[in-house]
């Protein structure tokens, strides 16, 4: 017989924290936002429980995300500093993770709105990438919803639970549809291009609104296969045909990310932050002219400074061609579940 979850309220203490609200459920988990009564400290709780032999899955994989963590630190990377389980008898039936509570959105629920705040959201994704796979690592499961931005902005790099050590062949296809790269779905070694490739993928969506297409894209589950010849793949349609704002040297590079056969895609994700700290401060260079240009032209605060930079491809101008705001901010994210 299945053995329920226990779903906590506020105020119910677990673990040592005071729990403050739910914010999102997964198969096997929930989240909470809880406080610790010592001193104030506010945490992500994830609690997986185990109601069946077929959620040991769930347990191992929030344990291996606890063990990967450990071994990172780097600022666009959440922190699981603890981590506890409860057993009945010999088997553990409860894991629960204390998470950095990474106050902001995901970025599948809001993009930015301008292609500044894009780049600088880009890098540091690319900079948290490269952490891990200096360390030996691989994320695996790169997509907007695993980036969270918080203010600055800031972001937060989340969900190590697909992550595993560079050269990994994985027992059975595992990753996102829309931005599952190809080598993933042949189940061939999972490596530092894999990430590249996932990365890639979300910024093509960020930027065009439209996912490429991989061997498993959502709209055609029903067709799903465990292999694939990557040769009778389409490729994405190109950034500055769909959107031809977009700066030229970041289209290039997003459509260099993800090409269907690894050794086609960039060497290394140094390269990938290089590029993308390059298109930023060239990005900045051309709004700071224009600014400069209106402010010479009228001489008013007339909001309109830096947004009538048409002519600058992926200056501030907004990505979805509304107010030129850069900002992003002010959502809170309502799932961190797997």
């Amino acid at each position: 017989m299945a053995d329920p979850i226990s779903f906590y309220k506020p105020n119910d203490i677990v673990e040592g924290l005071r729990i403050l609200q739910e914010l999102g459920q997964g198969a096997a988990s929930t989240v909470y936002l809880a406080q610790d009564p010592k001193d104030k400290q506010i945490w992500a709780l994830k609690h997986v429980h185990r109601s069946n032999e077929k959620d040991d899955r769930f347990l191992d994989q929030a344990e291996y995300e606890y063990k990967v963590a450990k071994e990172l630190n780097h600022p666009n990377l959440r922190s699981i500093p603890r981590m506890h389980k409860l057993r009945k008898l010999l088997t553990v039936t409860d894991l629960f993770l204390v998470m950095e509570f990474a106050d902001g959105y995901s970025m599948d629920k809001k993009r930015p709105k301008t292609y500044e705040d894009a780049l600088e959201i880009f890098c540091q994704t690319a900079s948290a990438l490269r952490h891990m796979h200096e360390k030996g690592f691989v994320h695996a499961d790169m997509k907007p919803n695993n980036i969270m931005v918080a203010p600055g902005p800031l972001v937060k790099v989340v969900d190590l639970g697909q992550s595993c050590k560079i050269g990994t062949i994985k027992p059975r296809i595992q990753g996102t549809p829309d931005y599952i790269a190809p080598e993933q779905v042949m189940r061939q070694p999972i490596t530092e291009k894999t990430d590249i490739y996932n990365l890639g993928a979300t910024m093509y969506w960020t930027i065009t609104r439209k996912t490429v297409p991989t061997p498993l894209n959502s709209k055609n589950e029903n067709s799903l296969v465990d292999r694939v010849d990557p040769s009778l793949m389409p490729k994405p349609t190109p950034v500055m045909e769909i959107d031809p704002k977009c700066h030229p040297k970041l289209a290039e590079l997003i459509m260099h990310c993800v090409e269907i056969d690894a050794a086609d895609r960039p060497e290394n994700m140094g390269y990938v932050c290089d590029r993308l700290q390059l298109t930023l401060g060239m990005v900045r260079a051309q709004k700071k002219a224009s600014d400069a240009k209106a402010s010479g032209d009228s001489g008013l605060m007339d909001g309109t400074k830096g947004g009538s930079s048409a002519g600058n491809s992926g200056s501030g101008m907004n990505l979805d061609n509304k107010s030129a705001s850069t900002s992003v901010l002010g959502v809170k994210f309502k799932d961190q579940g797997k």
